[in-house]
């Protein structure tokens, strides 16, 4: 009965109330702020980690679960786009790219060992066995650092696009 009145009030004054579209808008805008949050926080803890050439089990979380809310982030702002919302190009550029920044970070964190052991002018990990155990933690930690590095870094950009994401809507 509320809901014919609704539409009675909704078709007199001719406004249609897009209640589907306002809740994925507000859950669109709610991951957003997690996605920005969760990033900036994994370049933090990445930050710290790298300056203290240790690793660190959160940085890794708090990284992947920012990097998921990303993509959460991008497939509800196609939801929106396709139940004919509207937003300014540079919110789309702003709101894709950060995928694309975190795909190439990965394909930097992956190629950090080949990097690492190409300048030591080592072939492979089964060379650095044979090193004595001192040369061998020396190029974990030299390994490590440039995964966290690359991966902290592209958090920081992310970070950064996501804000001006969020200043762009229309």
């Amino acid at each position: 009965m509320l809901n014919a009145a609704n539409k009675a009030v909704e078709a007199h004054l001719g406004v249609r109330k897009d209640y589907r579209g306002d809740a994925v808008k507000d859950v669109h805008i709610a991951i957003g702020c997690l996605a920005l949050g969760l990033n900036l926080l994994a370049f933090l803890w990445g930050s710290a980690a790298w300056l203290r050439r240790r690793p660190s089990d959160w940085f890794w979380r708090l990284l992947r679960a920012g990097q998921i809310m990303v993509v959460v982030e991008c497939v509800l702002g196609g939801v929106l786009l396709l139940m004919g919302r509207k937003a300014s190009n540079l919110h789309l550029l702003y709101g894709v790219l950060p995928v694309v920044v975190a795909l190439i970070a990965e394909q930097l964190k992956i190629s950090a060992a080949t990097q690492i052991l190409d300048a030591r002018e080592l072939p492979d990990a089964q060379a650095v066995g044979q090193l004595p155990r001192e040369q061998q933690r020396s190029i974990v930690i030299a390994i490590m650092r440039r995964e966290i590095g690359a991966m902290t870094l592209s958090a920081l950009v992310v970070t950064a696009l996501l804000i001006r994401a969020a200043t762009v809507i229309h």
